[in-house]
């Protein structure tokens, strides 16, 4: 009662111990969420402060080249600053005032745009002068100028009107003179190619004009340093066609873009350098943290996952141990009472004769030596474990050592009517501990006689193969399968079908023969016997020296009742 308890609280233990992983798991998680999301929030804030650093360049720019542009067009228009309303009441100068030496050079390349013109909007006359424009650009000009001139406030100099005409872009500038109603009346301009006009005056603030605070870039531009280092501009006229763009092009990664009125709707889109943040940001952009807390939680949710199977292994090993206990206890009851019955019998005077008395006698002493054996397992067990016991290996000739266990082990066989006999090599000689040699062959032949059928025959074989010495022991049972010939080994470990048939067994016979096989240098393993049953091999080096390593003198005895030995060599 007090094991089954022992194995509830055992269990009632790792349930919570799990809870509390699996809440440690979820608090991890969380945080790790908490965390990102600072994180992001962090790095959000700070690519919108750079997103609007780019803004702000990009309409400084565009200031920076209406600037530049507009004082390159005032002159152009200088010769018509003097007509006033009252000169319009006479006869008008023509076109060609416009001609000369600061506007010559705005005009387009091709023959067919190099004019200017004049359109009175009292009398919708219209006069140019040098080249002829083409039909579809003077009908354009006609329809488009007087629905422009009703937005021109009073105040400007010129207006720029771009448009697309036959599939191609189109502009001109033109300036607009009023009556002495304050109507429009009379408009001085000319046809230009914006984009040959414009890329002089956009490379000038490319080269010269500051965009962003020096304080924070560092002075510049400069002598030496000019504006695409930091940053990368294009430029587009009214009809969305490019014009500029600077010589070095940044991902957009930071963008900003600025749209003026001025020169048909000049639109401006600067990329800023995406390592600027350095400079612009104090403490630079917020590293990516979300690989590091994915890190961090998946680690989190391993080591709970060990934790989770750690203590379900050790759940398992308190249910192993409480059936092992169990099982010994189970074991040891039985031979007890067979001690405790024959002694009473001899201590009363019970017996009839000599021969019962002399039959009571062996079955005490069977069932002690059962006992004793089963005992030198649970000690050489617990030694193991706390790996307190030390070999003392000796040049021993094995053949005797086998012939000795099995006369040691002749009781146990008759009284499962079991013939033990051996095939045993002579002149093997190998360094090992004799008792340890002899606790595991007992527990294999014990192994052997309790999992056979009554009456079979078992064998020992001992044979040299080369530098390495073999002991072999064969059975007449069901054999081993193959998918659990290596988990007999184990502690606590016995098969379904022997659990299944009830026979008794601690499940540590096996774990101590491998325990002290590797401990001498060798190795254990179980295979198929050539007839029919399981063969459990012992591997021993013949001479492995002086070691001291995990397990000592294990005095071993063996554990059931006398019965004839049959013996062949």
């Amino acid at each position: 009662m007090s094991d089954a308890r022992l194995f509830r609280g055992v269990r009632s233990r790792t349930t919570s111990l799990v809870a509390i992983l699996m809440l440690t798991v979820a608090l991890a998680a969380f945080l790790a969420f908490e965390a990102w999301d600072a994180a992001h929030r962090h790095r959000v804030t700070a690519e919108r402060a750079m997103t609007d650093y780019a803004k702000f360049a990009a309409r400084e720019f565009s200031a920076s080249a209406t600037e530049q542009l507009y004082s390159t067009l005032v002159w152009a228009f200088s010769p018509t600053g003097t007509i006033d309303a009252r000169d319009l009441d006479g006869p008008l100068p023509g076109p060609s005032i416009l001609d000369h030496e600061k506007s010559s050079h705005l005009l387009c390349a091709r023959d067919s745009s190099r004019y200017f013109f004049r359109l009175d909007m009292r009398d919708g006359s219209f006069v140019t002068s040098g080249e002829e424009p083409a039909t579809s650009m003077r009908k354009w000009m006609l329809d488009t100028l007087p629905r422009n001139a009703k937005t021109y406030k009073s105040d400007w100099v010129y207006e720029v009107v771009s448009g697309s005409v036959d599939g191609h872009s189109r502009s001109i500038v033109y300036q607009l003179k009023r009556d002495r109603a304050g109507r429009p009346a009379v408009a001085y301009g000319f046809e230009f190619c914006f984009a040959q006009f414009a890329v002089d005056g956009l490379k000038k603030v490319m080269r010269h004009y500051a965009i962003l605070p020096p304080s924070l870039t560092g002075g510049v531009p400069n002598e030496s340093v000019p504006n695409d280092s930091i940053f990368s501009a294009r430029v587009f006229d009214g009809n969305g066609h490019l014009i500029f763009q600077s010589e070095v092009q940044y991902p957009p990664t930071y963008v900003g873009a600025y749209k003026i009125d001025y020169f048909g709707g000049l639109k401006s889109v600067v990329a800023l350098r995406p390592t600027l943040a350095k400079a612009l940001l104090i403490g630079d952009l917020p590293s990516e943290r979300l690989p590091l807390l994915l890190g961090a939680l998946a680690l989190s949710v391993a080591l709970a996952a060990i934790g989770v199977m750690q203590l379900r292994r050790e759940s398992e090993l308190a249910r192993l141990r409480s059936d092992f206990i169990a099982s010994v206890s189970h074991e040891l009851r039985t031979p007890l009472a067979q001690v405790r019955m024959f002694a009473e019998t001899l201590l009363l005077g019970r017996v009839r004769s000599d021969e019962e008395r002399l039959r009571s006698l062996q079955i005490v002493d069977q069932e002690a030596r059962r006992l004793t054996h089963l005992v030198e397992n649970i000690l050489q067990f617990s030694r193991a474990e706390r790996e307190a016991i030390r070999l003392a290996p000796v040049p021993s000739e094995l053949a005797s050592q086998v012939r000795e266990a099995v006369e040691a082990f002749a009781p146990v066989a008759r009284s499962r009517h079991v013939m033990v006999q051996t095939a045993l090599e002579n002149d093997v000689v190998c360094v090992v501990d004799p008792a340890a040699l002899r606790q595991i062959l007992l527990n294999l032949l014990d192994n052997a006689v309790k999992y056979g059928p009554l009456g079979q025959t078992v064998t020992i074989t001992l044979r040299r193969t080369g530098d390495r010495v073999r002991i072999m022991v064969d059975d007449e049972g069901p054999g081993i399968p193959a998918d659990e010939r290596d988990r007999v080994w184990e502690p606590y470990q016995r098969l379904e079908s022997a659990v299944t048939a009830a026979v008794a067994g601690s499940g540590i016979g096996l774990s101590v023969v491998a325990q002290l096989v590797a401990m001498h240098g060798g190795r254990a393993w179980v295979d198929s016997a050539p007839a029919r049953g399981a063969r459990f091999v012992v591997e021993l080096p013949s001479g492995i020296g002086n070691r001291e390593s995990g397990i000592g003198t294990a005095h071993a005895v063996s554990s059931e009742s006398p019965v004839s030995v049959g013996r062949a060599e």
